[in-house]
C-alpha cells in the first residue's frame, strides 16, 4: 500500500515539473506535432460528415468541405426533412434551402440564410476542426505558463488562450494528455465589461477517439457540456 502511494506521489511530482519545464509555446509545439505531424493544416482539404445527436431531438447530418487553399467552405446540413447549406468561396457567400438558391424572404429569416451565418459557421468549423493548429493564427495570445489540473479524475497539461479585441472576447483553456500531448478537453468562457470570466458561463467539451483527415488526427467525438451544471448539450461525430 505504502509502495503505491510513493508511486502515485512521484508521478505527479513529476507531471508537476514537466508542467513547470515546459512553456505555453512549446507545449502548443508538441500538441501540433502530435496532431498534425506533416504540417498538413496549411494545405488542408477535405470533405467529411458529421453526425449531431441532441437530447430530445433529431439528429442533424452536416456534409462539410473545408478548402484552405483555394478559400472554399461549404456545409449542407440536414435535419427532418429541411437541408441548408451555405457556402463561403473567396469572401463571397450564398445559401440555399432543399437545394434551391431560390429562397422566399420569409425563409431566408425562419432559417437564417444570410452570408452572417454562412462566415459564422465557416469559422466555427475551420476553427474546432483545425485545432489545436488554429492557435498559431494571429490575434490569439498564449499564456506563458501550463498549468496542471485534474478534470474527471485525469491529470492534464493546460493551455490558457485570450484573443484580441477584434477576434473575441472569450477565454478558452485546452487540457492535453501528458503523456503524449493529445487534446482531450477544451472549455471555454464568457467575459464581464472588465475581461473577467463569468464563472457559470461557457460550456466544456470532452473529445474521445480520433480520426486521422488527411493526414492530421482529429477528435471523432465531441461532447459538448454547460460549466455551470455539467449538462449535456450534444455530441458532434465525425463519420
Amino acid at each position: 500500500m505504502l509502495k503505491n502511494v510513493l508511486l502515485i506521489a512521484l508521478m505527479l511530482s513529476t507531471l508537476a515539473t514537466h508542467a513547470q519545464s515546459l512553456s505555453g509555446e512549446e507545449l502548443l509545439e508538441k500538441a501540433i506535432q502530435y496532431h498534425d505531424p506533416n504540417n498538413n493544416w496549411s494545405s488542408f482539404m477535405a470533405d467529411f460528415n458529421i453526425t449531431m445527436e441532441v437530447p430530445n431531438k433529431s439528429s442533424r447530418l452536416s456534409a462539410i468541405t473545408i478548402d484552405l487553399p483555394n478559400e472554399y467552405f461549404k456545409v449542407s446540413a440536414k435535419r427532418d426533412t429541411i437541408t441548408t447549406t451555405y457556402t463561403v468561396n473567396k469572401g463571397n457567400c450564398s445559401f440555399a434551402l432543399n437545394d434551391s438558391e431560390n429562397v422566399s424572404t420569409e425563409d431566408k429569416e425562419k432559417y437564417k440564410l444570410n452570408c452572417k451565418r454562412a462566415k459564422l459557421f465557416k469559422n466555427y468549423y475551420t476553427y474546432l476542426y483545425g485545432l489545436p493548429m488554429k492557435l498559431k493564427d494571429q490575434g490569439t495570445n498564449i499564456a506563458p505558463k501550463v498549468e496542471k489540473k485534474t478534470f474527471r479524475g485525469k491529470t492534464y497539461l493546460v493551455l490558457k488562450a485570450t484573443y484580441n479585441a477584434e477576434v473575441g472576447s472569450d477565454i478558452w483553456y485546452f487540457y492535453f494528455n501528458p503523456e503524449n500531448y493529445a487534446m482531450e478537453i477544451y472549455q471555454f468562457y464568457k467575459t464581464d465589461a472588465n475581461g473577467s470570466i463569468k464563472k457559470d458561463s461557457g460550456e466544456y467539451i470532452l473529445l474521445t477517439e480520433e480520426k486521422t483527415v488527411n493526414g492530421i488526427k482529429m477528435p471523432k467525438n465531441r461532447a459538448w457540456y454547460y460549466n455551470k451544471n455539467d449538462k449535456l448539450l450534444g455530441t458532434d461525430i465525425l463519420n
